[in-house]
């Protein structure tokens, strides 16, 4: 049976500073937005060099960074915010599970945004790593996309709370909108669910327990996406009294604690997703069965009728030069006679038991 394969780089040591995904058609660019309540300053396209007149450390700035591929400019920005390799090469390595990472000035976290494929059943993956580090929330993409969107508006608008707030409002506001894409993958998958359900009840092709089987392949990767989420944001949770970093102001603990609630409610709708997904493959055996139990019930009645026939032409074939029946001048007309009203009398008999 074909497995569905998710995208997956090439593992790699630690420290091995190497961009393992698959999206290296897409040119490395920064894009920085500097903001409070007052105004908004956006630049597009910024060299390294120009971030120190760039970033203005007195207000909240957010550097987001789309494509991984140069190498040489991603060590660059970790030598500019001083990051530790170990960080780069974890934001490099796709393979990387979801993790946060807590050190004296930096909070680290990568996330898997996962959406579904537009002509398949399989799941697109990007993965997200965000850092907190000094009033500047820098964020790494694998490609432009449009997940952050809404969020860019609202800093050029001023809508909502977004502006009043420091960078790590920031850093829930985008991890909730990551987040909804595991909502919108679920709902897919879900829609696709229904779709088999109808399709068992019709037929029992095998193309549909191939499916089943590639959708509970989907549910299985949400959950190991999720999972490892859930663990991070719940240690996120245990950090609020902690003194090693205070990046996060108190009352913005409230909003990661509402994200730790979601992947419960996202684990807690995938079990149930897959609960549907065993039911579909249980009729889908159960309707092979029904259908199979009906073939042998009409081969069993044909065998039934067919055997008295039998041992009524083998009696009558047999090479004995005394039998009556076979000097009768009408015998052949009445042993057809009988043996078509012994026919009738077996399916009259069958129907009254219901037996077809």
């Amino acid at each position: 049976m074909r497995k569905i394969k998710y995208k997956k780089g090439r593992k790699l040591q630690h420290i091995t500073l190497e961009y393992t995904g698959t999206q290296k058609e897409h040119k490395t660019e920064m894009q920085l937005f500097v903001y409070d309540d007052a105004d908004v300053i956006e630049y597009e396209k910024l060299s390294v060099l120009a971030l120190n007149t760039c970033i203005d450390y007195t207000k909240n700035n957010w550097l987001n960074i789309h494509g991984l591929n140069d190498i040489n400019l991603i060590k660059t920005i970790g030598a500019h915010f001083k990051l530790d390799d170990f960080l780069l090469a974890d934001i490099l390595n796709t393979t990387k599970r979801t993790k946060l990472e807590e050190q004296k000035d930096v909070l680290f976290f990568n996330i898997k945004s996962l959406l579904p494929s537009e002509y398949s059943d399989n799941i697109s993956v990007e993965q997200i790593s965000f850092i907190l580090k000094d009033g500047i929330l820098i964020s790494f993409q694998e490609k432009r996309s449009d997940f952050f969107t809404h969020i860019r508006e609202r800093l050029r608008t001023h809508a909502g709370i977004v502006r009043t707030k420091k960078v790590d409002y920031l850093l829930y506001l985008l991890l909730d909108a990551v987040m909804e894409n595991f909502y919108i993958t679920i709902e897919d998958e879900e829609d696709k669910i229904e779709e088999l359900i109808n399709l068992t009840k019709k037929g029992a092709d095998p193309i549909i327990l191939e499916k089943i089987e590639n959708h509970r392949d989907n549910f299985n990767f949400l959950k190991r996406s999720i999972i490892p989420l859930r663990d991070s944001l719940y240690y996120l949770k245990t950090i609020k009294d902690d003194d090693t970093y205070n990046g996060i102001e108190k009352e913005t603990f409230s909003f990661f604690i509402r994200l730790h609630q979601k992947c419960l409610e996202l684990l807690e709708q995938i079990d149930s997703d897959m609960s549907s997904l065993e039911s579909a493959s249980n009729f889908y055996f159960s309707e092979q069965s029904r259908k199979m139990n009906e073939i042998m019930k009409t081969l069993t009645i044909i065998s039934a009728i067919f055997i008295p026939l039998t041992f009524i032409v083998g009696v009558y074939g047999m090479n004995f030069e005394y039998m009556p029946e076979l000097k009768a001048k009408n015998g052949y007309f009445i042993v057809m006679g009988s043996m078509f009203l012994l026919v009738v009398a077996l399916i009259i008999y069958f129907k009254k038991r219901r037996w077809f």
